[in-house]
Order: C-alpha cells, then sequence, then structure tokens
C-alpha cells in the first residue's frame, strides 16, 4: 500500500511540473549564431539578414512574414538549444526570401508571442525544460 501511495505522489508532482512548465526568456548575441559552422552550411549567403534599423536599400518590398521554430532542448544547455532554433528560424525566413524572389530580409525583429524585440545584435529566445523557441518577423525585399 504504501508503494502505491508513493508512486501516485510522485506521478502528481511531476504532473505539477509540467503544469508549472518553465518559460525562461534570453537576449542572445546573434553574432553567436551567425558564427556557427552550421550557419554558412544551411543558410549559406544567397540572401542577406538585416536585423532591427540596420542599413539596407531594398528596392522591391515583397511582404512581411513570421516565423516561429522550436527545437527540443533536452540534453542541451539553453543557450545551445536557443542557437539552433535561431538557426532554424534563419533558415525559414532564407527559404521564404527564395520562394519570393527576394536577395534580402530586412528590419528583421524577435516576435515571440508577438511581443516585438528590436536589436541589431540580440534576439529573443524563451526555453523551457524540453523545448526552446524562437520567433522572428522580417520583410522580405528585393
Amino acid at each position: 500500500m504504501f508503494k502505491k501511495v508513493a508512486l501516485a505522489a510522485v506521478m502528481m508532482g511531476s504532473l505539477v511540473q509540467v503544469v508549472h512548465a518553465r518559460d525562461t526568456e534570453y537576449k542572445l548575441p546573434i553574432q553567436d549564431v551567425i558564427s556557427m559552422p552550421e550557419y554558412q552550411e544551411k543558410v549559406g549567403s544567397d540572401v542577406k539578414f538585416y536585423f532591427a534599423d540596420q542599413k539596407a536599400v531594398p528596392k522591391n518590398n515583397l511582404g512581411e512574414f513570421v516565423t516561429n521554430k522550436k527545437t527540443n532542448s533536452f540534453g542541451k544547455s539553453d543557450e545551445a538549444a536557443c542557437k539552433w532554433a535561431m538557426l532554424s528560424a534563419l533558415i525559414e525566413l532564407r527559404d521564404r526570401a527564395l520562394k519570393e524572389g527576394g536577395t534580402s530580409v530586412v528590419g528583421i525583429t524577435s516576435y515571440y508571442k508577438k511581443n516585438e524585440f528590436a536589436s541589431a545584435t540580440q534576439y529573443e529566445c524563451h526555453a523551457g525544460g524540453i523545448i526552446a523557441g524562437v520567433a522572428l518577423k522580417g520583410s522580405v525585399a528585393k
């Protein structure tokens, strides 16, 4: 009987942890992602990225787009998981730019839960116990 009660208590404790899941906000350097060897390999140089108010001279604005990428953070540090989520978000923006015939994405801001954070040097990431996420918004231009 004691074993059943103890097992039930452990299970209830686990459920409470899931209900009160962690959501830690980070502001991390964009340069750390751009410096990753995987960045050049996976993102390439076909599309240029301009964050916040960085100077860009787009000739044609082809529309504003949002990406919301999540990654598994199990067994990784929050920062490492955030880098992978940011890399995935940039890949998605690059793919969208190419699809629309663009050569750049300008005015990129973090857009987590539709809250904007604009910085030329940092992005916003939210990390929990098993998932980290990055959302970006930017305008595709040519």
